[in-house]
């Protein structure tokens, strides 16, 4: 079988979806690997390594679709792309197939099978195949960074002949896996750190990082949705989550925003009232703007001042460090392609969680039933 992975040509993609590394184990698997030229220019990856690694150079877009029995990217293929592909071939990439629903219908249309990164299942045997969790991790790291970089004073508690300056405050809504590494972060830069999440359970795990959780008390399970994402909370939970995040964010340095909910827009956590309330020189780092954002105020990839305080809307951090993304992200999607390869072909158990779970297109049929809701309404 002929696996083909194409040059990303988004605005600001810098990943690819495959390295020399993750190439040689797609031919040890029995697959013939076909890289279009210079995919990997911006990751650092020459097409000499890839030829080194046993993988052959296409110079053009459409040889590597119509060439391709399976093509991995990391965003969705273009309404173009797609009319490239093969009828009955496979289509492995992120894709938030609830929202890219004119994507959904093309691959549809084309009988393409689809499998999104997006929708892995978040198990043991899966964790290898989270593309969401490692690219999330970079991107929780990278944003207390840029946050650091736009910022007027120290992040660590410092003693100088001059006096004490006094750390900064940071504030993390939203415990998941961005969160949890902007915390470890801002924390490794010294500063005092506070977080907060719907989902109690990740108290523990907040706390061994060395922050502190803030909390609206409820019922448990009040936040904790199917494989442990957030899900929608009460109305009244959500007018006490309001008034204890504004008086935390009124004393704050930088807020980073990660709160998400799976196939929904972001759930909007910081009012305008409350940026109003924040220092002249506080930033918000809001890692949820590509889904409309936890900031009234956010704009998605813009970076704007309301009352001398910083929104930055960048959606595609992980792009910001384009090596370790793009290593991580091909792993990722190696594992997935291997889990479903024997003997060098692609076999479809659609019985099984994982291969079921992230498929969302097969054989002309929409198979995933949020998306194929979405597509009627």
């Amino acid at each position: 079988m002929n696996v083909a992975i194409p040059k990303e040509n988004l605005e600001n993609e810098t990943r690819v979806a495959a390295t020399p590394g993750t190439v040689k184990e797609l031919v040890k698997l029995g697959l013939n690997v076909f890289i279009e030229s210079e995919a990997g220019f911006n990751a650092h990856f020459s097409d000499e390594a890839y030829i080194n690694a046993g993988a052959a150079i296409l110079d053009s877009k459409k040889d590597i679709f119509s060439k391709a029995d399976i093509v991995l990217k990391v965003m969705p293929p273009t309404l173009d792309q797609i009319v490239l592909l093969q009828p009955k071939s496979t289509m492995v990439s992120f894709c938030q197939t609830t929202v890219d629903l004119d994507t959904v219908k093309a691959l549809k249309e084309q009988t393409v099978t689809g499998f999104s990164m997006h929708l892995i299942p978040r198990t043991t045997l899966a964790q290898k195949m989270d593309a969401l969790s490692s690219q999330a991790n970079i991107a929780g790291y990278k944003a207390v960074l840029m946050a650091a970089s736009k910022l007027g004073v120290y992040m660590p508690l410092l003693m100088t002949a001059a006096g004490t300056i006094r750390p900064a405050k940071v504030l993390v809504l939203g415990a998941g896996v961005a969160g949890l590494q902007a915390i470890a972060t801002a924390k490794r830069l010294g500063s005092q750190v506070e977080a907060f999440d719907v989902r109690p359970v990740v108290k523990e795990q907040v706390e061994s990082l060395g922050a502190k959780f803030i909390e609206v008390e409820s019922k448990d399970d009040e936040g904790i949705g199917d494989g442990g994402y957030a899900k929608e909370t009460s109305d009244d939970y959500k007018k006490r989550q309001q008034e204890l995040i504004h008086d935390h964010i009124s004393k704050s340095d930088v807020v980073v925003t990660t709160a998400l909910i799976p196939g929904r827009p972001a759930p909007v956590l910081i009012t305008n009232t409350m940026v109003d309330a924040m220092k002249p020189g506080s930033i918000i780092m809001d890692l949820a703007s590509e889904n409309g954002g936890n900031c009234e105020l956010t704009k998605k990839d813009e970076i704007i001042v309301h009352n001398g305080v910083t929104i930055d809307g960048t959606s595609n951090i992980p792009g910001s460090m384009p090596v370790h993304a793009s290593e991580l992200y091909a792993k990722n999607i190696t594992a997935f392609l291997a889990y479903m390869i024997k003997d060098g072909q692609l076999e479809l158990d659609l019985n099984d969680e994982i291969i079921s779970g992230a498929l969302y297109t097969h054989l002309g049929e929409i198979t995933h039933e949020p998306t194929a809701e979405a597509i009627k309404r």
